[in-house]
């Protein structure tokens, strides 16, 4: 009795073939496909922080003159009137015209209310305008100017740095110094060292310009003494991240 052979060897050529793609595959795969993933180098990463502070070289103030009357255009040559004579003090005094520039005006209709009716007061015309002072020691002075010349209010003062990118500079270098030293300190406490920087991470810089309260007073409320402005010192904090390879 025999047996026949074909299903025995049609198993073997499917055996082979299947060897034989599997072959072919890694043959496809890339060099670094077929290796082993080399190890992540050890890293340290830590945080650092900068600090500046400087006292501020430049400060802005709000300046306003608000007139009344029975009609809109009356209202506005007032205010005219009002406002003129203000700008023209500040700049007799040193402040220069592109240092000065409007940043509100407005015309309204007012209202009351009188026995629960509406009875209309006259039009309202405000003119307000933004003065940069480049020499801080001299803003009490110019609210002084400003309020003796026609000014009816006075908004807030804040201070800022002519130079604030170097300030900035300053600030991050002493954050990645801070950082890089932090680094160093604990891969020390392990016996080790820093092989090399491989990331800084910058972080939000703070410390903008600094308002003081701000003051509305009317003027007869004002002394005539220009008042006292102390600026203080602005503080600049930077913040980094470092990632250090250890050696």
């Amino acid at each position: 009795m025999r047996t026949s052979s074909a299903p025995v060897t049609a198993g073997r050529v499917c055996i082979v073939h299947l060897a034989f793609c599997i072959s072919a595959l890694f043959a496809t795969l890339p060099a670094y496909a077929q290796q082993p993933a080399a190890a992540a180098e050890p890293v340290v990463v830590t945080h650092g922080e900068g600090i500046v502070q400087v006292a501020p070289d430049r400060a802005w103030i709000t300046i306003s003159a608000e007139s009344r009357a029975p009609s809109a255009r009356e209202a506005q040559r007032r205010n005219t009137e009002a406002m003129t004579p203000v700008l023209s003090k500040l700049k007799a005094t040193g402040v220069a015209a592109d240092a000065i520039r409007t940043v509100a005006y407005d015309v309204q209709y007012e209202w009351d209310f009188v026995n629960g009716k509406r009875v209309g007061r006259g039009y309202v015309a405000r003119n307000t305008v933004e003065v940069r002072v480049d020499t801080v020691d001299r803003v009490g002075e110019y609210l002084e100017i400003a309020v003796a010349s026609g000014a009816t209010s006075l908004g807030g003062v804040r201070f800022d740095l002519k130079d604030r990118a170097k300030h900035e500079r300053d600030a991050l270098r002493l954050a990645v110094a801070d950082a890089r030293a932090r680094a160093e300190a604990a891969v020390a406490g392990a016996g080790r060292s820093i092989e090399r920087i491989v990331r800084i991470e910058e972080g939000p810089i703070e410390g903008g310009p600094i308002p003081l309260p701000r003051m509305v007073r009317q003027e007869a409320q004002i002394a005539a003494a220009a008042p006292p402005i102390e600026t203080g010192q602005t503080e600049i904090r930077a913040r980094v991240t470092l990632t250090a390879v250890i050696k």
